[in-house]
């Protein structure tokens, strides 16, 4: 239980996929201008992360494996990626057509978020079980969350600071977030 435990703060704050590893910055500036739509996009992640861990992994295993086809996995998880971000977009287009309006472009762009790619290999070279791989997506996803809702926090409170014209918007975000990775790499060693 206790390396459960440890695996989801690791991969939520120590090794950070967006803070320490920077992974998926994409769609964490994309969706990070305010709170109304990192929330969405944090809940997305996540769902993603999780339902392609644990596909990929299955895949892996069951599949590539015993046929001896571990060279093509990387063709294997993004067409398992693309199809969990196509579903989960059709769901929310079903379910909220003004989550999905929010949302925007910034949905499909989970496909291309290389924090889902970036974790599920990281799960089959360190060759965690199925179990570990959820609690492995769990906290990339709780991660990944904690970065975008901060960010969106800081940057609705920047805004309204005074702030030179050539550093407004995404220039500092930028150096928000690295101040955030410094935060983060503070942890670093923790546990050891």
């Amino acid at each position: 239980m206790t390396e459960i435990v440890f695996l989801v703060l690791s991969a939520a704050i120590v090794n950070n996929v967006v803070l320490a590893q920077f992974l998926g910055l994409c769609p964490l500036f994309g969706s990070s201008q305010s709170s109304r739509t990192a929330l969405p996009m944090a809940a997305a992640t996540i769902f993603v992360l999780v339902v392609a861990g644990l596909t990929t992994h299955l895949a892996y295993q069951a599949v590539l494996v015993p046929l001896s086809l571990e060279y093509l996995r990387l063709i294997v998880f993004i067409a398992l990626i693309a199809a969990t971000v196509q579903g989960t977009e059709m769901f929310v287009r079903l379910a909220s057509p003004v989550l999905y309006e929010a949302l925007g472009i910034y949905l499909p762009l989970i496909t291309t978020n290389c924090a889902v790619l970036g974790v599920v290999l990281l799960a089959i070279e360190d060759d965690l079980n199925l179990v570990e791989t959820f609690f492995l997506t769990i906290g990339a996803g709780a991660g990944f969350s904690i970065a975008i809702v901060a960010l969106a926090r800081l940057r609705e409170r920047i805004q309204e600071d005074a702030i030179p014209p050539a550093l407004r918007g995404i220039p500092i975000a930028f150096i928000t977030i690295g101040f955030m990775a410094l935060a983060v790499q503070g942890l670093k060693g923790i546990g050891s």
